[in-house]
């Protein structure tokens, strides 16, 4: 068995949540997986620059490049492959997975989502657009999700939550800050290393 789990992280944006899993890495939290590439489907996202920064393999694979979905996800299917990846992170990966592909590696897809599931999820959610509907539905209390992901969108088994109190005056970008420094970024690289452990036991 592998004495590490070889991980890649799928990202679109800033990377913000792939930052916080290298520095989880670097102090010693995500000990039984490593980071070894990062897969954006967006040129030029800041994501891989932070990938860079840190030595680790980068490959841009966009939707533009290819005539469907069908043959998009046989692209990173075939670069995941081919890197030896265990795990796939999603994180802050704006791009819909069929079930060809969440069914190619059960239990080894795992994303982080800015709400409680089962509040605030499934298709539409993402971004600001959850923290938009926490404020208007007046909730107290939010937070982040980690979950295996499958076909269904933010359907998959939950792996680890994280609340977080919505403050008087808060705006979805107040909220999201807040949930992505005391959620998001904490529970992402616990559940990378709950997983990572399963999968080279």
């Amino acid at each position: 068995m592998k004495s590490k789990a070889d991980i890649a992280v799928l990202v679109s944006g800033g990377g913000t949540n792939l930052q916080a899993l290298i520095n989880a890495e670097k102090k010693g939290i995500l000990k039984s997986g490593e980071i070894k590439l990062v897969i954006s489907n967006k040129e030029g996202a800041f994501a891989l620059e932070r990938a860079k920064r840190s030595g680790i393999r980068t490959s841009v694979i966009t939707k533009k490049q290819f005539a469907n979905q069908s043959d998009f996800e046989d692209a990173l299917i075939c670069e995941l492959e081919k890197n030896g990846i265990d795990l796939i992170i999603l994180a802050g990966f704006m791009a819909i997975l069929s079930e060809k592909f969440t069914s190619r590696f059960p239990k080894r897809i795992i994303n982080v989502h800015p709400s409680l599931i089962p509040s605030f999820c499934g298709d539409g959610f993402y971004g600001l657009h959850v923290h938009e509907a926490a404020l208007k539905k007046g909730v107290k209390v939010t937070g982040a999700t980690v979950h295996y992901v499958n076909e269904i969108t933010d359907g998959g088994e939950i792996i680890l939550q994280k609340a977080v109190n919505v403050l008087e005056g808060d705006t979805p970008e107040t909220l999201q800050k807040r949930v992505m420094r005391l959620a998001e970024w904490k529970i992402l690289p616990m559940a990378a290393e709950m997983v990572s452990q399963m999968l080279i036991k």
